[in-house]
């Protein structure tokens, strides 16, 4: 799993049927400090997340394709898991 933040929306009309109704956005990877990390990807969610949310994002293929988009049958890969309230870091002991 990684920390992203949502950047954007994605739409497409012409897509693999399994898209079809389907909620994409554009996440942005970040470190614990919030700095973008890597490329943004598409990710796909049922969990409501909006532009400037943080989120935590799977590349579980299985995890996107059975919980989010329902079927087997789709080329989806990334998917949102969790929106992320809040964080913090833990001290540690010197």
């Amino acid at each position: 799993m990684n920390r992203a933040r949502i950047i954007g929306y994605a739409t497409s009309v012409v897509k693999h049927e399994s898209l079809n109704g389907q909620k994409m956005l554009i996440a942005q990877p970040v470190s614990t400090d919030g700095r973008p990390e890597g490329d943004p990807s598409i990710v796909y969610d049922k969990l409501g997340a909006g532009v400037g949310d943080l989120v935590l994002i799977t590349s579980d293929g299985s995890y996107t394709r059975d919980q989010i988009i329902g079927t087997k049958l789709t080329p989806a890969r990334w998917g949102i898991v969790g929106i992320i309230d809040s964080a913090k870091r833990a001290e540690t002991e010197e």
